[in-house]
């Protein structure tokens, strides 16, 4: 597999992502069926500093800033073992930044530290009932009350919903949207089962009734809430293809393995030509879409918000491929590629969320072709 060149930094940031991964893997199968946080993975997790890597230096992170190429790296290790440790290492970061970006001093003071070390679970509450990608139709909203704000609404299929200290939300105010500080003990919040999806997550409703919201809980700027969530996005969108990248190439060994060592018709399958068409098209397609992620990645290290439809373009292309490199391990280790609760069958039923995770793959596609023409378009209507 290709290295992309990474410097020592990164080679040493994934050794130490597949130590962690190691120790994690005991508890993979059963963590990944969990819908709850599972003790054992969040304690490696906390153990391992991994957690260090989401949070700024100057609030006990590793770097000056978050760097998108570390955390892809990272996502794509983990999630090759475990999507339940991707999914806690991803939302320390997904779900504290707009935290990170626009909070209080005293509030990152008190929690970006806690991010860091994992004594702290955080979340991002974004989507409601009937506002998925269409986040200007949320109804959730905070409106003045004496010396500070109500917060109403509810929040739908929330990462960490139940199991977070706090969460960064978007809630509509007046004409604009704003982006709010709850702390999970909060007097007014309660948490709603969701219904069980096909690959478990940890996941919750949120139901706000009057949560009171100070004028320190507003992070940012009043009315610029979509900023927040724009530049959450524009770090953590790759990451999205990094964790594609891990899924692909753990099926993709799966695969292998089968196919080198199954014999039908007097040799192995890898021998059978169809079969090693396929084998061969995932290989290919796993490293065009490693390229792309890291060197979207590498991009939004130097300015996340200009490489933002280069971050989608890599998750749009690394999620889809995904998806067919997953659905051709099935179709290579035939009736043993149905075995429930096995590696690929797992594998498989992860594989699908990609494609709708921070942007499903129709909307990244609109955006990327808006920006393709924008130039064009700008000139057009102008006439």
């Amino acid at each position: 597999m290709t290295d992309f060149e990474l410097s020592p930094h990164y080679r040493e940031l994934q050794a130490e992502a597949r130590a962690v991964a190691a120790q994690v893997e005991p508890f993979a199968l059963e963590a990944d069926a969990m819908s709850v946080v599972h003790e054992d993975v969040l304690r490696i997790m906390r153990d391992s500093k991994l957690f260090e890597l989401l949070v700024p230096k100057q609030y006990g992170g590793r770097d000056e800033q978050l760097d998108p190429l570390a955390i892809a790296l990272v996502r794509e290790i983990l999630m090759a073992t475990s999507s339940h440790a991707d999914s806690l290492f991803a939302l320390q970061g997904i779900g504290s930044y707009s935290l990170t970006r626009g909070g209080k001093p005293e509030y990152q003071q008190e929690w970006l530290p806690k991010v860091a070390t994992g004594e702290a679970l955080a979340a991002i509450g974004l989507t409601e009932p009937i506002a998925g990608s269409d986040l200007k139709n949320i109804t959730t909203e905070i409106v003045p009350d004496g010396d500070g704000f109500v917060l109403n609404g509810e929040k739908a299929f929330i990462s960490n919903g139940g199991a977070a200290a706090f969460y960064n939300c978007l809630a509509r105010d007046g004409d604009g949207h704003t982006m709010v500080f709850v702390r999970g003990d909060a007097e007014g919040l309660s948490f709603l089962p969701t219904p069980e999806i096909a690959a478990p997550h940890v996941l919750a409703d949120l139901k706000f009734e009057n949560v009171r919201i100070s004028a320190d809980d507003i992070v940012g700027v009043r009315g610029k809430g979509f900023d927040l969530a724009l530049a959450t996005l524009a770090i953590f969108r790759v990451s999205v293809a990094g964790a594609s990248l891990g899924l692909a190439e753990a099926a993709l060994r799966e695969a292998a393995r089968h196919a080198g060592t199954r014999i039908q018709f007097g040799k192995p399958l890898a021998r059978q030509g169809a079969i090693a068409e396929m084998l061969a098209d995932s290989w290919t397609e796993l490293e065009a879409a490693r390229l792309l992620t890291y060197a979207a990645a590498s991009r939004a290290r130097q300015d996340p918000a200009a490489a933002l439809h280069h971050s989608s373009a890599a998750k749009l292309f690394a999620s889809e491929s995904a998806g067919k490199i997953v659905d051709r391990a099935v179709q290579i280790m035939g009736r043993w590629g149905l075995i429930k609760d096995s590696k690929i069958e797992l594998l498989t039923r992860q594989a699908r969320p990609m494609r709708i995770y921070e942007g499903g793959s129709q909307v990244l596609r609109l955006g990327i072709s808006r920006e393709l023409v924008a130039d064009t378009l700008k000139t057009t209507e102008a006439k």
